[in-house]
């Protein structure tokens, strides 16, 4: 499995405990934080300007959807992954070829989704 340390995260997550387990295990795999959002507006505009290598987007910010986030991502050209309890079912299919984590999920299975995201 490749490392992922040193990499720069952005986390855009509305459940505060679930971001901090998140946070958490990022930290233990070696990775920097650069902000952890929990609203739509703020992630937006923190994805289009932060100094990221990767995203973990929740799919749902308390009603709104995360995906005008990830188009920002896309357009430059900054892997993601989505984080969601809905599975596969809740993306649009212009975003149906990226990686879905599902809640809950360990360690192993962020660093293992994190790893096949900076690898495509």
């Amino acid at each position: 499995m490749r490392n992922i340390s040193g990499l720069k995260v952005l986390i855009v997550e509305d459940e505060a405990l679930v971001a901090l387990m998140i946070e958490d295990m990022l930290q233990d795999l070696g990775c920097e934080i650069i902000a952890s959002i929990s609203r739509l507006a703020d992630a937006r505009a923190i994805a289009a300007k932060a100094d990221i290598d990767l995203a973990v987007l929740d799919v749902n910010l308390a009603g709104e959807l995360s995906f005008s986030i990830a188009e920002i991502l896309r357009n430059r050209q900054i892997p993601f992954v989505f984080s969601t309890g809905y599975g596969m079912d809740g993306l649009p299919d212009e975003f149906g070829s990226h990686l879905v984590i599902g809640k809950p999920f360990s360690s192993g299975e962020l660093q293992e989704i994190i790893a096949g995201a900076i690898e495509r």
